[in-house]
């Protein structure tokens, strides 16, 4: 796109489907380098990636021909095929339909990038769910309580 000039920072936040705790410590480094990957095949360039047993925040420049719900859409059909085929899991590994997506200016990219690459640290004191009401709250993200989070027997 010809004099097309963009800088959106998108910080996405998404659990696993019943929010299981299902990444493995062995294989979560693996898992981000892949979605970073993942990212760079639809020209948005990956800022972070990280997360604990149960989720995955990604940070990332949009690429401005893509929308965030596509881009979403792709990190989480691709990874968790990806997970599937490498039998990192017993049974069929999902992500969770929705998530969170929030935007950064410039100037605030190395907190978010420090906030998410200290998940681990972070979630010794925090569950996910306290961390993803926070992120709602904090970006005044008008939710209901009843579609907030997917529960599965």
């Amino acid at each position: 796109m010809a004099n097309t000039f963009t800088q959106m920072n998108v910080h996405a936040v998404f659990s696993v489907k019943g929010r299981g705790n299902f990444i493995s410590e062995k294989w979560r480094d693996e898992l981000h380098r892949y979605i970073a990957g993942t990212l760079k095949e639809t020209n948005n360039y990956s800022l972070a990636v990280g997360g604990y047993k149960d989720h995955v925040h990604i940070f990332f420049e949009l690429n401005p021909s893509i929308s965030v719900s596509d881009v979403l859409k792709n990190v989480k059909a691709k990874s968790s095929k990806w997970i599937n085929t490498k039998d990192f899991v017993s049974g069929k590994f999902e992500w969770q339909a929705g998530y969170g997506a929030f935007t950064y200016s410039r100037s605030q990219r190395n907190n978010v990038i420090s906030y998410i690459m200290k998940q681990e640290e972070h979630h010794g004191n925090q569950s996910f769910k306290a961390e993803y009401l926070e992120l709602l709250r904090k970006n005044d993200i008008k939710y209901d309580d009843a579609y907030l989070f997917e529960f599965y027997d």
